[in-house]
Parts: structure tokens; C-alpha cells; sequence
């Protein structure tokens, strides 16, 4: 109040101790707050640590926890697969034993029916046996007829070859028979036609040229030919009346062209005159009296000549033989 009452005069007043005071006392309370600050940061630090210490010890027993948890789940893995390997156990027991129970039954199924067909095949195997043995006594009679036929086919053989000569001297006598008669006939009708140039005998054939008996690129038998033919009737039916009745005898007449080829209206080739020819000699013998059946025709054309060059007229020919049926 003192030095109030001195500035309130106008007095001047030294302020430095009283700065130093509120500065003094500031300082204290800025220790004392530090030393607060410093304590609270000691405590807080202990209890900071003691909280790291308790985290740890937690983080450490979660950890733990964490182990045990896995541990108790692997267990409950293993468990769980174990009970299912169980399960699938008790199933894959439970099929097979269904399976076996199939099976069994299949299996008596198929011994039954095992039975029955080795019951069936004793009876078959006896009904076999029957017939074999049926077989066997019919083997042993056909056996038997064998030895006879046999011995039949042996005399029959001998009978065969007997006949078989029999026939080979029939044949050849029959063969002599109508060789004997075609030289008579062939005989009578040189006596006939004697000193004639154009009607021959070639061979087993008596040959007319065909300008004897028919116009040049005809058919139709001439006056002349039918002249011929004539008398070559009446020769072969006095003949045929000596030959016996076996006798299987016939006249072929076979007609041939020269090689100049013909196409006509009425021919159309050289076989068709041929052939027209000799059927026309035929029917003029059949007319005559000769039996159809010992008359046969065929016509050659140009394709078998007697002669071949320059005379081709000796080619244009009747050609008569008595052969044998």
C-alpha cells in the first residue's frame, strides 16, 4: 500500500521485485504442474505397461486359446470323418451283404435250374443212347443189305457187260445191215443214172448238182429233177421194203450253195436257199411215198464246199445219204 500510495503521488516506484515475485510464483506453479505432468506420465507409464504386460498376457492366452480351438477342431474334422468312414462302412457292409443275399439266391436259383437240366439231359442222354443202339441194329441191316446188293451188283455187272456186248454186236450188226443196204441202194441208182457227169457218188453220198433239180436261184424243183427223184423213190421204197422192220434207217438230204452270195424277196441268204432246197426234195420223197420219219432235210449255204477256186458250180449241190437214226 506503501508503494501504491507512492505512484498514486506521482512518486515513481521500482516494480522489478514484484515481477520477480508473480515470476517466482509462476515458476512454482510451472514446477509443480511439470512435477505433476511427470508423475501422472510415470503412472500412466506404469499403467500403460501394466495394460502392454495384461495385452500380451491376453494375446498370449487367446493364442493359446487359438491352438486349443484348433486342436479341438481337427478333432472334430477327424470325428466327423471318422464317423463318416463309419457310416460309409456300415453301408458299403450293408450292400455287400445285400449283394451276397442276391447272390445266394441267384445262386440257389441256378443250382435248382442246374438240377433240372441234368435231370433233363439224363433223360435226354438215355433217349440218345436208345437211338444209338436203334442206329447201330440199323446200320448192321443195312450193312447186311450192302453184302447182298453187293454181290447183286456183281451179277447184275456181269449181266450188264453181257448185255452191253450183246448190244455192241447188235450195233454192229445193224451197222452191216444198213451198210448192206445202202450199197444196194447206192447200186441201183448208179444203174439208174449211169454215164451222167452231174449226179456222182462221193464217198457214203450220192451227190445231184442242183442244176439237175432246180432253176438257177430257186427252190422249185424242175421237170427233169422231179424225174430223178422219181426213180430215186421208187429205188429207196424197193429197198426199204427188204430192210428189217428194227432197222432205224434214214435219208438225210443236205442242200449247198456256191459262195455268190443271193438276196432275193423270197431268200434272203444262201442258207435259206439251202435250206429251201433240201425241204423241197423232201416233200416231193414224202409225196412219192417215202415215211416222213425217215426223212430228215438240213441246208449248209456256202460253208461246206467240195471244191474251192474258179469252179464254184460243182459247189451248187443235193446231197442224198442213208445213214442211221
Amino acid at each position: 500500500m506503501y508503494a501504491r500510495a507512492k505512484r498514486h503521488k506521482g512518486v515513481t516506484l521500482d516494480v522489478w521485485p514484484g515481477f520477480v515475485d508473480a515470476l517466482a510464483t509462476l515458476l512454482i506453479v510451472m514446477i509443480f504442474a511439470l512435477m505433476i505432468f511427470v508423475v501422472s506420465q510415470i503412472y500412466l507409464s506404469d499403467a500403460l505397461q501394466g495394460s502392454q504386460k495384461g495385452l500380451e498376457s491376453l494375446q498370449a492366452k487367446l493364442h493359446e486359446i487359438s491352438k486349443l480351438l484348433q486342436i479341438e477342431k481337427t478333432k472334430n474334422s477327424d470325428l466327423t470323418t471318422s464317423y463318416k468312414t463309419s457310416k460309409e462302412s456300415e453301408a458299403l457292409k450293408s450292400k455287400m451283404v445285400s449283394d451276397l443275399t442276391q447272390q445266394l439266391s441267384a445262386s440257389k436259383v441256378s443250382l435248382e435250374q442246374q438240377t433240372q437240366l441234368t435231370q433233363t439231359a439224363q433223360i435226354d442222354l438215355d433217349s440218345l443212347k436208345q437211338q444209338i443202339e436203334e442206329l447201330n441194329q440199323k446200320l448192321q441191316a443195312l450193312n447186311n443189305s450192302l453184302q447182298i446188293a453187293e454181290t447183286l451188283t456183281t451179277q447184275q455187272k456181269i449181266i450188264i457187260d453181257d448185255l452191253d456186248k450183246k448190244l455192241s454186236a447188235a450195233l454192229v450188226q445193224k451197222v452191216e445191215d444198213l451198210e448192206k443196204y445202202r450199197s444196194e441202194f447206192f447200186g441201183k441208182l448208179k444203174e439208174l443214172l449211169e454215164n451222167r457227169s452231174d449226179v456222182r457218188v462221193v464217198g457214203d453220198r450220192f451227190v445231184f448238182q442242183s442244176e439237175v433239180l432246180f432253176p438257177s436261184a430257186s427252190a422249185t424243183l424242175g421237170t427233169e429233177g422231179e424225174a430223178k427223184l422219181k426213180q430215186l423213190a421208187q429205188t429207196l421204197k424197193e429197198i426199204s421194203a427188204k430192210m428189217p422192220t428194227d432197222l432205224k434207217w434214214v435219208l438225210r438230204v443236205d442242200g449247198h450253195t456256191d459262195n455268190i452270195p443271193i438276196h432275193t424277196e423270197k431268200f434272203d441268204s444262201n442258207w435259206e436257199l439251202s435250206a429251201a432246197r433240201a425241204i423241197s426234195v423232201i416233200k416231193f420223197l414224202m409225196k412219192e411215198g417215202i415215211p416222213a420219219q425217215h426223212l430228215a432235210a438240213a441246208g449248209f449255204g456256202e460253208f461246206h464246199p467240195i471244191e474251192r477256186g474258179a469252179d464254184e458250180a460243182r459247189n451248187r449241190r443235193i446231197e442224198l445219204k442213208l445213214d442211221q437214226r
